[in-house]
């Protein structure tokens, strides 16, 4: 299945104190954690285009890094929100998969799970089992425990119909909602079901030090 990337690559590297994007963080060999990432779709066949959005400040970076033609750099928006509206207004192929940057430890084979579901579904995300009891906390008490039986921590990429995600994101920017995630556009503004896919504890999110392998 053929499929556009839509790579969320803004922030400023607060929470990791670096003063500077912390997609420009370099891992291994001076490779960068958006270097990383974006070598898994390119490296995929599958993968006819490479929607790059970032902060406009970084844009110039992004754009001497990585070539023209397949990988298509756009300018982000206030919010990441903003910013996948603006990189959807690029993208080309029926199926997007919206990945953030700051996740360079995804896998083919993660990538291979959300592709199969797609072939069924309109929407679909990586997800793994909540480890930790979770609290409901209210003015510093607790209010109750959660069955977290049913819960899961999403992670990305999420998969998507691009149509879909684009009617969804309209209404979303046309009544001011920000969602959390990609995924809860689909739950607000559509009855399309949503294929929860087993992710994988390696695919974390790079936000502190303590995330860099």
């Amino acid at each position: 299945m053929n499929y556009s990337v839509l790579i969320v690559a803004g922030g400023k590297g607060q929470r990791m104190g670096l003063g500077y994007n912390k997609v420009f963080y370099p891992l291994k060999d001076g490779v960068t954690v958006l270097d990383m990432t974006v070598k898994l779709f390119v490296d995929d066949s599958r993968c006819k285009q490479l929607v790059i959005v970032t902060n406009p400040h970084d844009l110039h970076k992004v754009t001497q890094t990585h070539e023209m033609g397949r990988i298509v750099n756009v300018g982000g928006g206030a919010t990441r929100q903003d910013s996948v509206y603006n990189g959807l207004m690029c993208v080309t192929e029926e199926i997007v998969l919206v990945h953030d940057a700051a996740r360079p430890y995804c896998t083919v084979d993660l990538i291979d799970e959300l592709l199969k579901a797609m072939e069924t579904e309109q929407a679909a995300f990586l997800a793994v089992d909540v480890k930790d009891t979770v609290k409901e906390v209210k003015d510093g008490y607790v209010v109750k425990t959660i069955n977290r039986e049913f819960l899961r921590n999403a992670q990305t990429p999420q998969a998507f119909k691009t149509s879909l995600l684009l009617e969804c994101i309209h209404q979303a920017q046309e009544e001011n909602f920000k969602a959390t995630d990609d995924a809860q556009l689909i739950e607000r503004y559509s009855n399309v079901p949503i294929k929860v896919v087993k992710g994988s504890y390696d695919n974390i999110k790079i936000t502190t030090p303590e995330d860099i392998k």
